[in-house]
């Protein structure tokens, strides 16, 4: 049996993470600026981290929601202290996509409606309701195509607010990245997220803050969405929270009432993946990693934007874009054959960086020092 192809693969096998260096099976080492697309949010392989998991899976692995898992209970009292959200209510699943499916049920649930507003370049997750959403046709299978989602221009107040004012009624929720990666580090206007939550109260809609890529303390603050000072009904995680253990969730308002079988999950909330996501908690905030993430991502952007040959250097902490022109083509591929530094891309012409939140400064100029050399050896060659 031969894997299915999913993802254009690069020739590299890694066996060994720490901190935000991977080595490969030759030994070579590399700086990852990418962070496994913004999954380690702690550092690889911390010690705290395998630490808590190890001495979970000496107790009990798994075993089904059909018993009391007090882990559960410990990570929703820690996630909502540091999110600041402790009124909310805490429903694990293992990935991104699936918290948004759950979302998206929930709502509907909710309010008895079935119109979805997402946005264009959004990107939700490949399940089937969160790919619906999801503005990317090689994404979406034909049984996936619904008419129950409509797709707005991302940022543009005044289609948001003319549609309302036609089709209102009928929506059951708005569903918003606060920043969105896989378009390219696309932040949403604080007035535009304003707008969805005061057109959300009136007209009795659920705002789904999908923070599943800009959470987690990337941005500096726990959901990148608290940048513009509103609250939603649902926040969608992943990625960070598990540092590498698949979690997955969603933080719920007290306004929603849930019901018992409306949503469920064999996996969700494991003893091993609660011990994971309550280590990260812990080593955020022991470290002050969000602070870091400011810090570090503030110094980054400052010094790419420095830098000529880059074009609209963007993002927020440590969620960073920048175009790359036509002549600039090989940048990315060159950091990572020749600089040994791992980058994210989004088609046609963006580099991502999505480090861990422990990125050091020493490292992140190390990074810029390897840039410029790829620029400059570029340069020299035209």
């Amino acid at each position: 049996m031969k894997m299915l192809p999913v993802y254009a693969l690069n020739d590299i096998t890694i066996v060994k993470a720490r901190q935000s260096y991977v080595w490969d099976n030759k030994g070579k080492k590399y700086l990852d600026m990418y962070g496994g697309h913004a999954v380690i949010s702690i550092g690889h392989s911390h010690k705290k981290w395998v630490k808590g998991i190890v001495r979970q899976m000496k107790q009990i692995s798994f075993y089904s929601n059909s018993v009391h898992i007090p882990l559960q209970d410990e990570l929703a009292n820690k996630m909502g202290a540091i999110s600041g959200k402790n009124d909310y209510q805490l429903f694990l699943c293992n990935s991104g996509a699936e918290a948004n499916e759950n979302a998206l049920k929930l709502a509907s649930f909710h309010t008895g409606k079935k119109k979805i507003v997402s946005f264009t370049k959004a990107f939700h997750g490949r399940t089937s309701l969160a790919v619906a959403a999801t503005d990317g046709k090689a994404y979406i299978a034909p049984v996936n195509e619904t008419d129950n989602v409509v797709f707005l221009p991302f940022n543009d107040l005044a289609i948001l607010e003319l549609f309302f004012k036609q089709h209102g009624d009928e929506v059951a929720a708005v569903i918003v990245e606060g920043i969105q990666g896989v378009a390219g580090i696309i932040a949403a206007d604080n007035l535009f997220l304003q707008t969805i939550r005061s057109l959300c109260d009136a007209y009795n809609a659920v705002y789904i803050a999908d923070a599943v890529q800009c959470g987690c303390g990337r941005t500096g603050v726990y959901y990148s969405h608290d940048a513009a000072g509103v609250s939603a009904d649902i926040y969608t995680m992943a990625k960070g929270i598990g540092n590498g253990f698949p979690v997955g969730a969603i933080s719920v308002a007290p306004s929603i009432e849930a019901k018992r079988f409306q949503l469920g999950t064999t996996f969700g909330g494991n003893h091993l993946a609660c011990a994971s996501a309550i280590a990260v908690i812990d080593v955020m905030q022991k470290e002050k990693l969000m602070d870091n993430a400011l810090q570090v991502g503030n110094y980054l952007l400052d010094e790419l934007r420095k830098i000529e040959a880059l074009q609209n250097v963007r993002g927020r902490g440590l969620m960073i874009g920048f175009d790359v022109p036509g002549w600039l083509s090989d940048l990315r591929n060159n950091l990572l054959k020749n600089q040994h530094i791992f980058t994210g891309e989004a088609k046609p012409n963006v580099i991502r960086l999505l480090p861990s939140l422990a990125l050091t400064k020493k490292q992140a100029d190390h990074f810029l020092k390897c840039l410029k050399t790829e620029i400059k050896s570029i340069q020299q060659k035209q």
